[in-house]
């Protein structure tokens, strides 16, 4: 048969196959009903003709466009630019396109982004909530836009969605526990926010395992700030000046344990010898510092196939129960901790 490509209809590929044209429908969405012999002689057929699949009428009949938006809060952070690619591996797997914005924590750019989705007719939504992000004020956009969507990392308390995430207090915990055996009772936790969700789950995990070892707690010592490098810096310098400084610090981030580690060598002090350090999230920079840092590590590969799983079970049964999957942390015992001089 001798048809221009833009002419080539699935008639033309079952007839050329000598198969119907259910078979090569069911080939085309990629069944595994088709038997492996005649899946082979039908796309053998598929390129000999120079078939191209219309996606786009494809999506108007099953009212799917098999694209999946993602919005994520900041890309500049390695534990988020990780944890984006473990989701878009994931979905790429499940046969799924993926459109990204990195909304740099700004709820402008997220909602716009959003709403930029319903034009592009996305079947849900893989979001990591910007700081600021009002639940009540979300939900009303994504009912507006019928969006199904899955909070990943960061939940909402009062949502209603589905949430994929750790359990950080018990993360904190583990850090804070750690630094007490090893005979520390001065510890500061350094950056993140207590008006965030994780912030204040991390905050609670602190003061929880304080109080488990009898430990008073010193409002001094739970210092706040942005989660960068820089900010570390100056959060040690602060601290150092205390009357009563701390001898460890639990970090809520590894960027922040990054720049503590740098403050500290200003001072002529090197964590694991004169100071104890711990992060959050395990990026791969952690075993390049020297020391190494000890951190509360996370999955981020397992992490994107949960989010993934339970977006496109919501997509598919949108009225069922929301769920929440929180996945155990575990800390990670390098070199930048050590016991208090004496």
């Amino acid at each position: 048969m001798n048809h221009p490509k833009s002419t080539i209809t699935i008639h033309d590929i079952a007839a050329a196959a000598e198969v119907s044209i259910s078979t090569v429908s069911l080939v085309l969405r990629d069944s595994p009903l088709v038997a492996k012999k005649t899946r082979e002689k039908i796309l053998a057929v598929i390129e000999n003709l120079g078939y191209v699949y219309n996606r786009s009428a494809a999506s108007m009949r099953s009212q799917r466009s098999g694209v999946i938006a993602m919005s994520i809060n900041d890309l500049a952070n390695p534990y988020f630019s990780g944890l984006t690619s473990s989701m878009e591996r994931a979905l790429n797997e499940l046969d799924r396109t993926v459109l990204l914005s990195d909304v740099r924590e700004d709820v402008v750019r997220q909602t716009r982004f959003i709403e930029k989705m319903r034009e592009h007719n996305v079947d849900g939504l893989l979001i990591c909530p910007a700081h600021a992000t009002d639940a009540k004020q979300l939900m009303t956009q994504l009912k507006r836009a019928n969006l199904p969507c899955v909070l990943v990392s960061r939940n909402l308390p009062g949502s209603g969605l589905d949430y994929a995430g750790y359990d950080h207090r018990a993360g904190m915990r583990l850090a804070v526990e750690h630094l007490i055996e090893l005979g520390h009772t001065r510890i500061a936790l350094l950056g993140g926010s207590r008006k965030t969700w994780v912030g204040g789950q991390r905050l609670e995990g602190y003061r929880q395992a304080l109080k488990k070892h009898g430990i008073k707690r010193d409002a001094t010592l739970e210092i706040e700030g942005p989660l960068n490098r820089s900010v570390g810096v100056n959060m040690i310098e602060h601290a150092l000046a205390l009357p009563n400084p701390p001898t460890a610090a639990a970090c809520a981030n590894d960027a922040i344990a990054f720049g503590v580690m740098l403050g500290l060598r200003r001072h002529g002090l090197e964590a694991g010898r004169d100071f104890s350090i711990t992060g959050n999230d395990d990026v791969a920079e952690c075993t390049l510092w020297e020391p190494a840092l000890t951190t509360v590590a996370s999955n981020v590969d397992l992490i994107g196939e949960r989010a993934a799983e339970l977006l496109l079970a919501r997509i598919d049964n949108p009225d069922q129960p929301a769920q929440h999957i929180n996945l155990p942390l575990h800390l990670v015992v390098r070199g930048s901790t050590c016991p208090p001089l004496k």
